[in-house]
């Protein structure tokens, strides 16, 4: 195997296990803090770790004026409002079944693209669709689907984390074209700096300060994997192993991401692993599969959800 592609699998797999350890180090920081303070130190560090990267390739440059507005605004969708979401949603979701909810993001992105961008939808992509809302309810109510009749949706955080799935869906169709344009590192350095800012509103008009203070050494560690690995070191990879792998083969690899939360949530957090949640995983990859497949749908973006 060539070096460079053997690189490129090692970094698409340090980013996936990244991403699908991601939700438990949520976890752990919200015993401590608020979601606001979570996502403002995540990215608080992880904006330094690629500028730093950015700096260190060479690649810095300043956005250009026609830039600005995409930067701001895809840094609000993707990163302050995506992760406010998703941090949010943790307080009451568990970290397995927010990882098989948001393992659906390419199902919502193909809709999208049916929808705005005239993307065409065979009968293999339809019965995705299908299966991965199957497999969703099956996660969301532990195989008791007679409680959804009743109104009875999983925890007030499942319905935020359903939210985030086809929020970073938008994300990945309009950032498509500004992530490619020029350095995607770079790009996204300014993605997540405007959504950073974004987020210190949100910090400094609540908890602020006096919230860090509550950090004990566990949360630490939390915060700290958040934002040295998960919003530093896996962006880089994940987009240096792109400009390796094709993109087929690289979106493979995420479909390992809920696995890894399954697994370290009952490692570390002793979340339980039901028969029920583990199908309706099942069938949610299964869909995704079937959505992504060449003959299901004429074109789908390998989109990274902001985790």
């Amino acid at each position: 195997m060539d070096k460079s592609k053997l690189v490129a699998i090692l970094e698409a797999t340090f980013a996936v296990i990244a991403w699908g350890a991601s939700f438990i180090a949520t976890k752990v920081a919200l015993q401590d803090i608020s979601p606001a303070s979570v996502v403002w130190l995540r990215f608080s560090m992880g904006v330094v770790i690629l500028g730093a990267i950015v700096m260190a390739r060479g690649q810095w440059a300043l956005p250009r004026p026609k830039e600005i507005g995409s930067y701001a605004l895809l840094g609000f969708i993707g990163i302050t409002f995506h992760q406010w979401l998703q941090s949010t949603g943790l307080v009451t979701a568990q970290a397995s079944t927010t990882a098989w909810i948001v393992a659906t993001t390419p199902v919502f992105i193909a809709l999208l693209g049916w929808l705005l961008l005239r993307e065409r939808i065979g009968w293999i992509g339809i019965t995705g669709i299908v299966l991965a809302a199957l497999g969703v309810l099956l996660v969301v109510s532990k195989g008791n689907l007679q409680a959804l009749s009743t109104g009875n949706f999983g925890t007030p955080g499942d319905l935020l984390i359903l939210i985030s799935a086809p929020n970073w869906a938008v994300f990945s169709v309009f950032s498509r074209r500004v992530l490619q344009a020029r350095s995607p590192t770079r790009s996204m350095f300014y993605v997540m700096g405007f959504g950073w800012l974004f987020s210190s509103a949100l910090f400094f008009s609540g908890p602020g300060f006096a919230d860090i203070g509550r950090l004990t050494l566990e949360g630490w560690l939390g915060v700290g994997f958040l934002g040295v690995f998960c919003s530093g070191l896996a962006y880089f990879f994940w987009y240096d192993a792109l400009s390796v792998l094709p993109a087929s083969r690289a979106g493979a690899f995420l479909y390992l991401e809920p696995l890894v939360a399954v697994i370290v949530a009952a490692w570390l957090l002793d979340e339980p692993v039901f028969l029920a949640s583990v199908l309706g995983g099942g069938v949610i990859l299964l869909g995704v599969w079937l959505v992504n497949r060449p003959s299901a749908l004429k074109e789908i973006p390998v989109a990274r959800r902001s985790s």
